[in-house]
């Protein structure tokens, strides 16, 4: 008799919450002259019953590398660096200095989010590149499009 009750206490805990979840996955990449580009994005969106009561949350991941198309030694001589990306759900800047010569050729920054915006699909990033006086701006597109 106990075995039933714990059987029938179960289903109906999971009959009282249900949840739905979804899942996104997008590469958007490109290129200009001397730089470029990756943005991954994952989110996960989910609804949630509880009894009566719907729920929903949404987070997500992103992670933006710039490249330079170039040899590195070309870079060797840069003292500053300041880029940015624009998507729907907001925009973000990085900017470094140097006060040596730099090897490095790849840039990333990685971020995470609860409940902000969602970065659709279909959308067009904006990247813009400054460096030592020069300017790049340059778009990313959805590679799953």
């Amino acid at each position: 008799m106990k075995k039933l009750a714990t059987i029938i206490f179960g289903l109906l805990l999971l009959t009282a919450c249900t949840a739905e979840e979804k899942q996104y996955n997008y590469l958007f990449i490109g290129e200009g002259d001397f730089w470029k580009a990756e943005y991954v994005y994952r989110g996960t969106e989910v609804w949630k019953k509880e009894g009566e009561r719907e729920r929903y949350s949404y987070r997500d991941s992103d992670e933006f590398t710039l490249t330079y198309k170039g040899a590195k030694e070309e870079l060797s001589t840069m003292k500053s660096l300041e880029y940015q990306y624009k998507t729907s759900g907001g925009s973000s800047t990085m900017q470094e200095e140097f006060d040596e010569p730099t090897s490095k050729v790849t840039f990333t920054q990685k971020g995470s989010s609860e409940n902000g915006s969602k970065v659709s699909e279909d959308e067009v990033i904006q990247v813009q590149v400054e460096w030592d006086g020069h300017k790049e701006i340059f778009e990313l597109r959805n590679t799953n499009k």
